[in-house]
């Protein structure tokens, strides 16, 4: 998967990030989310940065789980990842407050640009 893709390395701190640059990856499962996680830790990477629509509709509808699985992966293998993309516009409101929840620890930040990537 991640041969297909280009990788622009950044660096915030001691902190290495891998942002994904790639038109065709859509992350629809835990599986699929593993995968990457896995190749870029091997690559030396402490953080992947994600465009929004790099992620299925299914992970902002918070009923499906699929959010919260995904991240529950990134938490436990100690992986930051940073997902870039409009959230204001969102018409859920538990979706607002998980990000809000989300973005008050490092873990996981959604952010409207790459200069919001702490």
């Amino acid at each position: 998967m991640i041969s297909l893709m280009k990788i622009t390395t950044h660096t915030f701190g001691t902190v290495k990030a891998a942002e994904v640059q790639s038109t065709e990856l859509r992350i629809s499962d835990v599986q699929e989310a593993l995968d990457l996680m896995g190749d870029l830790y091997y690559q030396g990477f402490d953080m992947i940065i994600l465009q929004r629509q790099q992620l299925a509709p299914e992970f902002f509808d918070l009923k499906s789980k699929l959010a919260g699985e995904i991240l529950q992966k990134f938490s436990n293998y100690r992986m930051r990842l940073a997902i870039l993309g409009d959230f204001d516009t969102e018409s859920s409101g538990s979706f607002r407050d998980f990000v809000r929840e989300s973005n008050q620890g490092k873990q996981v930040q959604f952010v409207r640009s790459l200069e919001d990537v702490q």
